[in-house]
């Protein structure tokens, strides 16, 4: 579920360059204070949690061991952890400017708005760090934007000459001030104004058309529009504005066929679908922004989900943390935030985010499945089960949902409820038209299902009809290709399957281990040691391609080596029923009959795809 404005594209400029603006400020951030570590503090919100995980307190807690507990937090991208032994060692030490620093840049990661927003005021007098001054500056005006105290706000929001990433935050915040307090002149002419980089236009350009819209001014915000999407044609929100003022201004062909150029670029997105739905039906309601609020919380969520998108950093969750203070409904913003737990290994935590996403949202429906993916990530399965299982109900023709609930449960070795589950999906995409070739794994993970059944002949059919669809496709090919030559079945075609798949992926090791197991099973020992080999080194913490590579050398007379493979897929946690035949080959080696343990056989395309 990818809510990203370039969600599969190469890295735009601007990405790339507040990236790079970023990185010497979070830097600054990770200073160590200079503590001094005697000192004792009392059992605050740190304490309380370390005792929730069962760790004795029996001794006092240092401002040492408190600052040294947060370093490891934060190394654990931990964002709770963190601000809470941040604001213990402040305690011990409240005139520590760093610590002030960072448990303010934590409270405001974590989402602690109220507790961020005490720590932003006493910031306002310490010595300057660029970045977390500019959070301090935004939270203040925040809440000074949220309480419609627009010429407080305006007072904090001043750009000056900074950064590009202070210049467009605090200048386009600046101009949603202005336009909250009635000054649409003065906000279009501090947009104009801002002055950066090429790239600079998307932001400026789309939020000048964004408060035009919003007063009314429609030749205007067109003009902007037109402007930012010149600049930039992949942007979720630039294409769903220009479509919103076209449509607006009563040039619905043109939104129309706005809309469809974007999906041949990008294959469209929920959000303009339900534009386009609005659009043909006339239901068209004007701007998604309406409010300086939500105005300032576009901003901070743009500049917050680029910085972040490929790695979560504590600048990106305060940015996006500041969205949703800003508007709770800001469905992006909650979106990207989930996405950073979940790459912070933080399902619980994603699951809070996507449950912000409102009803109303284009997007609730994929916030829903992504839900019942944080739970089988938590190993709940039953909830999962669960909540994707309401999810199909409410809507039968939905395959998403179906797919999603079929892997997790395929994932567990539930194959006959997961079958159940894709044999649904595959009724209702039928149903629904032509199968085309983006339908291709269904038909595939089905036959996975069905082949791990014994339902052998389902199974070729399932997978046959995904070459169908994709005949290049490299994970069917190896899996069917596997599947015929561990029954002795095609031999020539499935050889001819796995080769194909393995010149298709050639980094790929479960596909080489294939490949060369295949040709342990025709008897072509020497070639089985060359592609086993390679996948040894593609893939060297696999036991079964150890293991593999061990029976090959043993067919070859290299027994010496072939023990010592085997001792390490022994010693890489093989599965639980394999491990009694890896210790018969160390002790005893394979029988002179020679060839494959066929009852291990059976574990590659498991690796390759199930």
């Amino acid at each position: 579920m990818d809510d990203q404005s370039r969600a599969a594209r190469p890295l735009s400029r601007r990405t790339k360059a507040l990236r790079s603006l970023v990185a010497s400020g979070l830097i600054l951030a990770c200073l160590a204070p200079a503590a001094r570590a005697d000192q004792t503090t009392p059992a605050t919100e740190a304490s309380t949690r370390l005792q929730q995980l069962g760790t004795p307190l029996d001794l006092p807690l240092t401002l040492s061991g408190s600052y040294l507990s947060a370093i490891v937090a934060t190394e654990a991208q931990d964002f709770a952890q963190a601000a809470a032994f941040y604001q213990e060692a402040l305690a011990a030490d409240p005139g520590n400017e760093v610590l002030l620093l960072r448990t303010f840049l934590f409270k405001l990661a974590n989402g602690n708005f109220a507790e961020a927003l005490n720590y932003a005021r006493d910031i306002q007098n310490v010595t300057p760090n660029d970045y977390i001054q500019l959070l301090a500056h935004l939270t203040l005006a925040a809440d000074a934007v949220t309480n419609a105290r627009f010429d407080e706000a305006k007072g904090l929001l001043q750009p000056g000459d900074k950064d590009p990433m202070t210049v467009l935050a605090l200048g386009i915040s600046r101009a949603w001030a202005e336009a909250g307090a009635g000054e649409t002149d003065k906000a279009l002419a501090t947009l104009k104004g801002l002055e950066g980089p090429d790239w600079f236009i998307t932001f400026t350009a789309t939020h000048e058309a964004l408060i035009a819209f919003a007063a009314g001014r429609k030749d205007v915000a067109l003009e902007r529009i037109e402007a930012a999407h010149e600049a930039d044609k992949g942007a979720i929100r630039v294409i769903d504005t220009y479509a919103r003022i076209l449509a607006a201004g009563g040039k619905k062909d043109k939104a129309l066929e706005v809309l469809a150029e974007y999906d041949k670029l990008l294959n469209g997105h929920p959000l303009l679908d339900d534009t386009r739905r609005a659009i043909e039906d006339g239901s068209n309601t004007g701007p998604r922004v309406h409010s300086a609020a939500e105005g300032m919380a576009e901003i901070l969520y743009g500049l917050g989900s680029e910085v972040g998108r490929d790695a979560s950093s504590d600048l990106s969750s305060a940015l996006l943390q500041l969205a949703l203070h800003l508007d709770p409904n800001a469905t992006f913003a909650a979106i990207a935030l989930a996405q950073q737990f979940e790459r912070r290994d933080q399902p619980e935590r994603a699951i809070e985010a996507l449950k912000q996403v409102p009803e109303s949202s284009p997007l609730k429906r994929q916030a829903e499945i992504q839900i019942g993916l944080n739970f089988a990530q938590l190993e709940k399965v039953d909830e999962a089960r669960a909540h994707l299982g309401a999810l199909i109900a409410a809507d039968p023709n939905d395959i998403d949902p179906m797919m999603s609930l079929g892997n997790i449960l395929r994932a567990n070795k539930l194959y006959e409820e997961a079958d159940a589950v894709y044999d649904k999906a595959v009724v209702a995409v039928e149903a629904a038209g032509p199968v085309t070739e983006k339908d291709w794994n269904l038909y595939y993970f089905r036959g996975i299902c069905r082949e791990r059944l014994g339902r052998w002949p389902e199974a070729e059919t399932d997978f046959r009809k995904a070459l169908e669809l994709q005949p290049q496709q490299p994970h069917v090919l190896n899996y069917l290709g596997y599947s015929l030559v561990d029954q002795g079945l095609k031999l020539e075609e499935a050889l001819g399957m796995i080769e194909t798949a393995a010149k298709l992926r050639p980094k790929d090791g479960y596909i080489i281990d294939s490949l060369g197991w295949v040709y342990y099973k025709l008897g072509r020992y020497e070639d089985a040691v060359a592609e086993l080999e390679r996948a040894v080194d593609l893939t060297p913490a696999d036991p079964v391609i150890n293991d593999h590579l061990g029976d090959a050398y043993w067919q070859v007379g290299r027994q010496l080596e072939a023990r010592f493979q085997w001792s390490h897929a022994r010693d890489l946690n093989p599965e639980p029923d394999e491990l009694p035949k890896i210790l018969e080959k160390i002790s005893n080696g394979l029988k002179p009959a020679g060839g494959p343990d066929e009852a291990k056989a059976a574990d590659a395309p498991k690796k390759n795809g199930g």
